[in-house]
């Protein structure tokens, strides 16, 4: 990899989507022009992560998207969607695009474990509405090789050690922990993956929305590969940037060459991986 400023855009968004949409465009506009190279929205950007409003407005995204690759090739950048909650055929996927400087799609990733959850005070069903993904995916890039998980996935370190992610540089996180997650769980998360992989991970989350009945945690973040936290949010709407150094991966697996000591025979007999 290279080393580049990466932007992560903690929108709190309100309940009129097509709203939403201008801002982000206004924020990563913003980003770019303060020298990101790699801009980033959280999961479900477009609006509050309230399940029965998802379902409502899910649609063929094909228009936002293109919107969106517009957006990329005018600034130069590359650009990860965040997620939205995408129609195909009559099925939902909550899905999330890597977008290069050419306005080229260089990666597609639809979640592939649903948030079905039953705490005192909030019950979300994922599944209700969102289909999950079936496929990992990463991308060479002239940043590096980046890959993307959305949100209740980074609880499933597995993902991270397929072939398929294996050997990532950087990973996206578009993510909206809540109130009761969010503090238990997130720092000590997204460091865990950043540190046990050696890469940078980049966590960005909407802001919290006080109309919402789903309170986001906010607090979007970038990790070193040595676990250190390069920048974070707190729960307000902002841009937070951080500086992806190149020497920093090096380092780190040079001091702990965890992914070459790996005895992958005592982990899965039927996995080579």
């Amino acid at each position: 990899m290279k080393t580049f400023t990466v932007a992560l855009c903690q929108i709190i968004p309100t309940f009129d989507k097509e709203a939403n949409i201008e801002r982000a465009i206004t924020m990563i506009e913003e980003a770019a022009a303060r020298g990101a190279a790699l801009v980033c929205l959280p999961e479900m950007f477009y609006y509050p992560f309230q399940i029965q409003g998802l379902c409502k407005i899910a649609a063929d995204e094909s228009r936002t998207v293109s919107l969106f690759c517009q957006t990329a090739e005018r600034l130069g950048i590359y650009l990860c969607t965040g997620s939205m909650a995408c129609k195909e055929n009559g099925t939902v996927f909550n899905r999330s695009y890597l977008l290069g400087p050419r306005g080229d799609i260089l990666l597609k990733y639809d979640k592939t474990h649903l948030f079905d959850v039953n705490f005192k005070g909030l019950q979300i069903q994922e599944s209700s509405v969102f289909t999950p993904g079936n496929q990992i995916a990463s991308v060479q890039t002239d940043l590096g090789r980046i890959a993307i998980l959305i949100c209740y996935d980074i609880r499933f370190p597995e993902l991270l050690r397929k072939k398929n992610l294996l050997g990532i540089d950087l990973l996206l996180v578009p993510a909206v922990f809540n109130n009761i997650t969010g503090p238990a769980h997130w720092h000590v998360m997204m460091r865990a993956r950043a540190i046990e992989n050696q890469i940078f991970l980049a966590a960005v989350s909407q802001g919290e929305n006080s109309k919402s009945l789903y309170k986001a945690y906010g607090h979007s973040m970038v990790v070193s590969p040595w676990g250190d936290i390069l920048s974070e949010a707190d729960q307000k709407e902002q841009i937070i940037y951080a500086e992806c150094r190149q020497e920093l991966i090096k380092e780190a697996r040079g001091r702990l060459p965890l992914l070459e000591q790996r005895r992958i025979s005592l982990y899965n007999d039927n996995d080579s991986n």
